[in-house]
């Protein structure tokens, strides 16, 4: 048996989803080989909140249940994604003039301006939540970007633009304490909606600039990225259930009925089409401008090249890409992941976060090799490590 296996944990308010990969077998991509993929229905959580540890512990037993029998291992650790409307990301700008004479900039400068990012973070950004790891966007040297490391650069002032992604401190607590009554040791845990962007967008989309949008049972998340690096997150209480309840309601059908319209599994003449989709669409363009609206918050609605990529339950919905392109006006598409050495049928991206921990985990080795992002993975490790150890027995 493989010495290097990593699982991931996508705990979700309607499913809980595992995947088991082998680090030490490869796809065509580089990625991890998936050994074992497992899914369960969801209980406990609401709008990705804790409401019972033992209904949430229950449904993640179940999951890692079946990818346990499809890898033939036996889970004893794994990553844990984080989501719901208590994760949010908060980006703070802060500078400091250099310490040395000479104006060389060094790591105290660089130690100096990550405290004073933190410092100058809104209180009403943090109340009540405990910082998970932060990203640091974009180094300023007196007002010309820095395109590398600045630490040895010279000069006066330097800037930092920094992405700190928070969480309801409770609520991680609760779900590690899930996790660990089903049996298993959490390693580490991730952003939901970044870990997603690992095996659903390219490299090249990240570099240009893209939001990638996972819709849910009953939230929201978009994680904008630009420069290959994460520059925003936002979680919304609104998902792909809300639009369940209004087709239930204006076409007066069973809400297992509307699921099924929903996603083009009923079609026929016993419901008026135009009504369907006034009713989805202008459920959908609630979600969208919500998305609209942070762009502009954060300057970028329509200044992404590589447009918006739609993950999670709701990408199944008819058309989202098409309501997408026009609502947002940027270029639009359902995103997908592609593992052909997978012993279970999944390319849709609703297996994006399970699969993008497992990438993560892969990562988290300082002597794993991984192009250039190795320094945002390492980062992020470093900082997420220690945060997460006091949450462990």
């Amino acid at each position: 048996m493989a010495k290097n296996i990593i699982t991931g944990i996508d705990v979700g308010t309607y499913h809980v989803k595992v995947v088991i990969a082998n680090a030490d077998e490869k796809n065509e991509k580089g990625l991890p080989k998936i050994i074992g993929a497992g899914i369960a229905d969801g209980h406990g959580l609401r709008h990705g909140y804790v409401t019972n540890v033992k209904d949430v512990a229950d449904s993640v037993r179940r999951a890692l249940a079946a990818a346990e029998e499809k890898a033939g291992i036996k889970v004893k650790k794994a990553f844990v994604g984080v989501n719901g409307i208590g994760l949010s990301g908060v980006t703070v700008t802060s500078s400091v003039v250099t310490t040395r004479a000479d104006a060389e900039i060094t790591n105290v400068d660089i130690d100096k301006l990550a405290d004073q990012c933190e410092k100058d973070i809104p209180r009403s950004a943090i109340a009540n939540r405990r910082i998970i790891y932060n990203i640091p966007i974009q180094y300023t040297i007196d007002g010309n970007p820095a395109l590398a490391n600045p630490i040895g650069m010279s000069g006066n002032k330097i800037e930092l633009t920094t992405l700190f992604i928070t969480c309801l401190e409770h609520h991680v607590s609760d779900l590690i304490q899930a996790v660990n009554e089903a049996g298993v040791q959490v390693q580490d845990v991730m952003a939901s909606p970044i870990a997603a962007g690992f095996v659903t967008l390219s490299k090249s989309q990240k570099i240009a600039g893209c939001v990638l949008a996972n819709i849910g049972a009953e939230t929201m998340s978009i994680a904008v990225f630009e420069n290959n690096t994460p520059a925003s997150l936002e979680v919304f209480p609104i998902g792909s259930t809300d639009i369940t309840n209004d087709i239930a309601l204006g076409l007066k059908v069973p809400l297992e009925e509307a699921e099924q319209i929903k996603i083009g599994a009923i079609t026929g003449s016993s419901f008026p089409r135009k009504k369907l989709d006034e009713i989805v669409g202008a459920r959908m363009k609630d979600m969208f401008e919500l998305i609209e609206s942070h762009l502009k918050r954060i300057g970028r609605n329509g200044l992404l090249p590589a447009g918006i990529i739609i993950t999670g339950g709701g990408s199944g919905v008819h058309s989202v890409d098409d309501m997408a392109r026009v609502a947002l006006k940027l270029p639009s598409r359902i995103g997908s992941i592609s593992d052909t050495s997978a012993k279970t049928a999944f390319k849709d991206g609703t297996w994006a976060v399970a699969y993008g921990l497992c990438i993560w985990g892969m990562h988290s080795d300082d002597n794993t090799e991984i192009d250039d992002t190795k320094i945002f993975f390492l980062h992020l490790w470093k900082a997420t490590v220690r945060w997460v150890k006091q949450f462990l027995p």
